[in-house]
C-alpha cells in the first residue's frame, strides 16, 4: 500500500503540471539566464577504476588550500549546481577550488556496463575523481540525492581518504538506506518499467521498441516531483531537459541500486566529520524523514528542514543552499585547524 500511495502522490503532482505551468508563465525571476556558463570552466577527463571517463569541470586555483567536490543526483548533471557554482565563487574566491563531474551514464560521462551502475561503483567513481583532480590537501565533499549516496558509499569504501582528506560534507535530499518502498522507487512500480528492465538484460533490440513507452512513464514523474513551490519557467525548463538527456537505460540501470542501496557503514566513519543535511519537507522523490534518519546516525550533524522545497532544493532555494555550503565549509575548516593545532 505505500507504494500505492506513493505513486498516487507523484501522480497527483503529475495532474496538476499545468496549472502550475499557467502560474510559471506569469512569473519568470531567472528570464535569461544561461545555465550552459559552467561549460565554459576548465575541463577534463578523470578515468574511473573500471576505465569509464568522467567529464570534470574545475573553478579556481589548483593550489587553492582547499577542494571542493559537487556531486549531482540521479538524472542530473553537473549544471545543477549552476547557482551553487556562482555564488560560492564569488564568495570563496581563490582560497576554495571547486570541482563539478557528470556521474557515469549522465551528462557527458561515459556509461559503464550495466553492473557498474551501483552507488558502491559511483562511490569509488568519487575517489578516482579526488585522486585525479586533488591528489593532496583537505577536501570537502557536496552530494545532492544519488550524489550524496555517492558520499556516503565513498566514505564506507575509502576509510582512509576519509581519515586523512574529507574535511566537511554536505548531503541534500538524500538517505542512507534504499528507497524499495517509498519515493521514487515506489512510483515507478510499473509492469512497462518491470519489462523494460528485463529487456536491458535480455534483448537490445526490445529495449528500442520499449525506449518512448518507458520514458512516457518516467519523465513525467521526475519533472513533477521536482519541485514544492511554484519556480520560474525557467528554471523549470532547465532542469526538465536535464531529465530528458538522461538515457532511459541509464535511469532503468540505476534504478535497483536506488532501491537497495545501504550506506549505513559509512555513518561511525562520519561521525566526526563536520555535516550539514539538508532536505526539503515537500521532497516525495526522498522524503525529509529519509534526512531525519540520517541525522540520527550523525548526531553532531546540522539537520535543515527547508519549508515547501521539493527534490531539487538547491534549484528551488539556491541561496539557501550555497549558504548552508558555506556556512559548514567554514565550520569545517575551523574544525581541522583545532585539530591541528592539538597535534
Amino acid at each position: 500500500m505505500r507504494g500505492a500511495s506513493g505513486a498516487l502522490a507523484l501522480g497527483s503532482l503529475v495532474g496538476v503540471d499545468a496549472v502550475r505551468a499557467a502560474v510559471l508563465r506569469r512569473a519568470d525571476p531567472h528570464a535569461g539566464e544561461d545555465f550552459a556558463l559552467i561549460e565554459g570552466d576548465r575541463s577534463r577527463i578523470v578515468r574511473s577504476d573500471d576505465g569509464v571517463e568522467l567529464a570534470v569541470r574545475e573553478v579556481g586555483r589548483a593550489d587553492a588550500p582547499v577542494t571542493a567536490v559537487f556531486v549531482h543526483g540521479f538524472c542530473m548533471d553537473m549544471t545543477a549546481w549552476h547557482f551553487q557554482r556562482y555564488e560560492l565563487a564569488s564568495r570563496w574566491g581563490d582560497d576554495v577550488r571547486m570541482v563539478f563531474y557528470d556521474q557515469r551514464g549522465h551528462g557527458s560521462s561515459g556509461s559503464g556496463p550495466r553492473p557498474s551502475c551501483t552507488i558502491a561503483q559511483l562511490g569509488d567513481d568519487l575517489m578516482a575523481v579526488i585522486e585525479q583532480t586533488a591528489p593532496t590537501g583537505p577536501v570537502f565533499v557536496v552530494g545532492h540525492s544519488m550524489g550524496g549516496m555517492t558520499a556516503l558509499a565513498f566514505a564506507a569504501r575509502h576509510r582512509r581518504a576519509v581519515r586523512e582528506r574529507l574535511v566537511g560534507l554536505a548531503l541534500m535530499s538524500t538517505t542512507a538506506a534504499g528507497l524499495s518502498s517509498t519515493g521514487l522507487a515506489a512510483s515507478l512500480e510499473n509492469p512497462v518499467i518491470d519489462a523494460f528492465r528485463l529487456a536491458v538484460r535480455t534483448s537490445p533490440d526490445t529495449v528500442q521498441r520499449m525506449r518512448g513507452a518507458a520514458r512516457r512513464i518516467i519523465t513525467p514523474i521526475l519533472r513533477a516531483a521536482s519541485y514544492g513551490t511554484d519556480v520560474g519557467r525557467s528554471v523549470q525548463a532547465f532542469s526538465n531537459a536535464m531529465i530528458d538527456r538522461t538515457s532511459v537505460v541509464t535511469i532503468v540501470d540505476f534504478l535497483r541500486t536506488l532501491e537497495l542501496h545501504d550506506e549505513s557503514a559509512a555513518l561511525p566513519v562520519l561521525r566526526d566529520v563536520p555535516t550539514v543535511i539538508l532536505s526539503g519537507d515537500a521532497d516525495i522523490v526522498i522524503p525529509f524523514a529519509a534526512s531525519r534518519a540520517l541525522a540520527e546516525g550523525l548526531p553532531d550533524a546540522e539537520l535543515v528542514r527547508v519549508r515547501r522545497a521539493g527534490h531539487l532544493v538547491q534549484l528551488e532555494f539556491p541561496n539557501l543552499v550555497s549558504d548552508a555550503i558555506d556556512r559548514t565549509l567554514v565550520r569545517s575548516l575551523a574544525a581541522a585547524e583545532r585539530s591541528h593545532r592539538a597535534g
